[in-house]
């Protein structure tokens, strides 16, 4: 495991929209070893999901009042200053969902849609830090932007949030991965990743963000999913940046899973 604390720009926090919190509780703690906190209800009931004592990942329950789809996750990047992070995002063609909002004294959460339609969240810290723990199972391995306006989205986040971009894609030669990736990087560290999608989704599924979390065995947790209600979408896949699958918990949660390279 990795001690991890978010420099801005970086991935900081991800959360689960639920229909049904406490059997998705149930599940990844199945899976993960997560182990939950009481419901706040002062924040709707939203709940933090903790590894090894200390908190990983979100939970919330879905409310069909406020729209927006249920079973869904979400990613958010750090800020040390959401309203200029927001006015920085207005500028570069994003629009907001949600201006700058305080959590009480955790912190400062907001919302926006990028130009090219993923869905990024911003969080800025008060008491409420993140995620601290990285690459062990159950935490954190990797968080990608899905897109489907490639160009707009590798023109949108260095503007936003400060970041240096590294070209990996494999630009269309046949080789293994994506044709067009890029590496995000925060200072010499890279946490995230952007994906040109057009090919690759079908035309109905938008832009999006997805989180990747760390598994001993991926095939392993993969069977453990189905065991479990949930669907895969993708099985386990040696590729060079580690065996990789995408699954979805039994209420239709897309996540992906994430095992390091041989030798890593």
């Amino acid at each position: 495991m990795s001690e991890y604390s978010a420099p801005a720009g970086a991935p900081v926090w991800f959360d689960l929209m639920s229909s049904n919190p406490a059997k998705a509780a149930e599940f990844y703690s199945a899976i993960f070893g997560w182990e939950v906190e009481a419901p706040r209800e002062e924040f709707g009931g939203y709940q933090n999901f903790t590894k090894n004592g200390r908190r990983v990942a979100g939970l919330s329950p879905w409310m069909e009042e406020a729209g927006g789809p249920p079973n869904i996750w979400s990613v958010y990047l750090r800020t040390d200053d959401a309203a200029a992070t927001l006015a920085a995002a207005e500028a570069a063609g994003g629009s907001v969902m949600v201006p700058p909002m305080a959590v009480g004294d955790e912190g400062t959460m907001a919302v926006v849609t990028d130009p090219a339609g993923a869905v990024i969240g911003f969080w800025q810290p008060g008491l409420h830090h993140g995620f601290t723990q990285w690459g062990e199972h159950g935490t954190p391995y990797w968080f990608e932007c899905h897109s489907k306006d490639y160009a707009k989205s590798i023109d949108f986040y260095p503007k936003v949030i400060g970041a240096r971009l590294e070209e990996i894609g494999t630009g269309g030669d046949g080789s293994p991965g994506p044709d067009a990736y890029s590496q995000v990087f925060i200072g010499d560290l890279s946490y995230s990743g952007i994906m040109d999608t057009s090919k690759l989704s079908p035309p109905e599924v938008p832009s999006f963000w997805q989180a990747y979390v760390t598994s001993d065995d991926v095939a392993a947790t993969v069977a453990q999913v189905e065991s479990l209600g949930g669907t895969v979408l993708m099985p386990a896949e040696d590729t060079p940046y580690g065996t990789l699958a995408t699954v979805t918990d039994p209420f239709g949660a897309a996540f992906s899973l994430g095992h390091p390279p041989t030798g890593m």
